[in-house]
């Protein structure tokens, strides 16, 4: 259940009676399922005025949705499957986030270079690319407000430094966004909660209970209470088939999905600089990965570079533990061999500060097919026991897919049709973001006041605020790394964190840039999230033993001898 509320919580939308409400209310619409999808989900649903409740058994973003790659994009390898419907229905949803959460979603140059063997590719490829990259611009592309073009070797270098001018023969630049998918996910939740929404975390749902003419018509939760609604909507992501599973009324099918495995790396920013994304050609495979700069545009260092650079992804058939996939040797190997064949960074393990595994919850074809090539349409399936669920799709396109799921959720439950407002709503944080004051401790401080306004965007000012109520708040939460100690306290007063896996993990991404320092910080760290939250000294030293337990499994993973990925 959701702990007590702090100062703050009812400002930010969450209530700590969200939860007593679940049992004493009868809901239009309840959400299984607490990721970007879910969350979406509920928005359109509360924005179209249905009465809406979204549980999730852990935190919001637990899961795939604060492991992703971080793009916001049409997905131009997309082109060569000739998917034109789904990149132009993608760049259509990038630019309505640009618009909507321009605090959190930032455009992002990407670089695509040509490398060859002794200085040569095949005429044809060039002219492949330009055809492709004219397509993307077409497709809606350009209307980020710029055009693909090519570039020359100064200019590669002075936003790609490190890659190789041996093999450099053409280059071009297009193109697409950036988003913390986490705080894009909390946002989206925050906003659906604003309009009346509840929102309940750490809620497991446990089964489903028998509504009208024997079809599904609630949720019971793991702690007795029966949530009963007019339709339930299964956005479980890679657990979606579990949820379906669930006891209670009527067949509800199962949906047919296949785990992905998508792991990524954070390295210090001076071992791979960078202010441009880049797509990098992996030797031997029909494949590619990138690398870009975490928060650059909050950063301090030389060209706006951020403190860390990441790279990713890989993709492959993932069967193991949904909760923990971790990345192993044989990722991490094939990931710094498919950068260092393209720059001369010569990149080892040892330089590599963080890592991250997510799950693409990808919709089974059923032909065999590699998982690099399953499609990212997103699948809605209403049984005849009255479940309607959600799988596929991608970050960029959460809205689309919750528009989709709530026109079948309304019609399975006979609601009738109603139009949602989300593509133009503005979310949390976005009105007015960049006209705040800048007279305060943190606010005063150009890099940090870029900080706080691409993660808090009008919050900010409330941070600051805090701070000069409290200066002992504007102290940096992790070493090295731009976040403070208002952050954690914000977590809790305001964004339902509720442990200290939520702070470290999705609230702050410090996890996932420094693994080893924000290791050292979590006792402190665990001090100011249980002062919030009443923890007694035992309460704090198990949050911060579980954390720490959960950091020497990624340690271990890594230690373990390279295999198969």
């Amino acid at each position: 259940m959701v702990a007590a509320a702090r100062p703050g919580s009812r400002r930010a939308g969450f209530a700590a009676a969200d939860t007593d409400r679940l049992g004493g209310e009868h809901w239009d619409l309840v959400v299984v399922g607490g990721g970007i999808t879910g969350c979406g989900v509920a928005l359109e649903a509360v924005s179209r005025g249905l009465r809406t409740a979204l549980i999730e058994g852990a935190d919001l973003a637990s899961g795939t949705s604060s492991r992703s790659s971080k793009l916001v994009h049409g997905g131009l390898r997309y082109l060569a499957r000739h998917e034109l419907r789904l990149v132009t229905g993608a760049l259509a949803e990038r630019q309505r986030l640009l618009t909507n959460a321009p605090h959190l979603v930032r455009p992002l140059p990407f670089l695509v270079p040509l490398l060859g063997r002794d200085g040569v590719v095949p005429g044809g490829v060039a002219k492949a690319y330009s055809t492709a990259l004219w397509t993307y611009d077409l497709c809606g592309g350009a209307r980020i407000g710029h055009r693909h073009r090519r570039v020359e070797q100064a200019e590669v270098l002075a936003h790609q430094p490190a890659l190789r001018t041996d093999r450099l023969v053409a280059a071009f630049v297009y193109w697409d966004a950036q988003a913390d998918d986490a705080r894009l996910t909390l946002a989206v939740a925050r906003t659906a909660a604003t309009l009346g929404a509840a929102v309940a975390t750490r809620s497991p749902v446990v089964g489903l209970l028998t509504g009208a003419g024997g079809r599904v018509g609630g949720v019971a939760l793991a702690d007795g209470t029966e949530v009963r609604a007019r339709v339930v909507v299964n956005a479980g992501g890679v657990w979606a088939a579990q949820v379906a599973g669930l006891p209670g009324p009527g067949d509800r099918g199962a949906p047919r999905l296949r785990p992905a495995k998508g792991v990524h790396l954070s390295v210090p920013a001076e071992r791979l600089p960078c202010d441009w994304a880049a797509v990098l050609p992996v030797p031997g495979e029909h494949r590619t990965v990138f690398v870009a700069p975490w928060d650059a545009a909050s950063a301090d260092g030389p060209a706006g570079r951020g403190r860390f650079s990441y790279v990713g992804t890989t993709d492959t058939d993932y069967d193991g533990d949904l909760d923990h996939p971790v990345c192993t040797a044989a990722d991490l190997d094939w990931l710094l061999g498919a950068v260092n064949a393209a720059t001369g960074a010569g990149l080892a393990a040892r330089d590599v500060s963080s890592t991250w595994a997510g799950l693409r919850p990808l919709v089974a074809d059923g032909n065999g097919s590699r998982t690099t090539d399953l499609s990212r349409r997103h699948r809605i399936e209403t049984s005849g026991g009255g479940l309607v669920s959600v799988t596929g799709g991608k970050l960029t396109t959460y809205r689309a897919m919750a528009a989709d799921t709530v026109d079948a959720a309304a019609e399975v439950a006979g609601l009738g049709r109603r139009r949602g407002s989300t593509r133009r709503l503005p979310l949390v944080g976005a009105a007015g973001w960049g006209g705040i004051g800048s007279e305060g401790p943190l606010l005063s401080d150009p890099p940090t006041r870029r900080h706080l306004q691409g993660r808090y965007g009008a919050d900010a000012a409330e941070l600051d605020q805090m701070c000069r109520a409290d200066p002992s708040l504007a102290e940096p939460l992790v070493a090295g790394l731009p976040y403070r100690g208002v952050e954690a306290v914000w977590a809790v007063r305001a964004e339902l964190a509720t442990t200290l896996d939520d702070v470290l993990c999705r609230r702050t991404r410090a996890a996932l840039l420094d693994r080893e320092s924000t290791a050292a910080a979590a006792p402190r760290v665990a001090g100011l999230v249980g002062g919030e939250l009443g923890w007694d000294p035992d309460r704090q030293r198990s949050e911060v033993d579980r954390y720490l337990a959960g950091v020497e499994q990624e340690r271990a993973a890594l230690r373990s001898p390279a295999g198969s990925r």
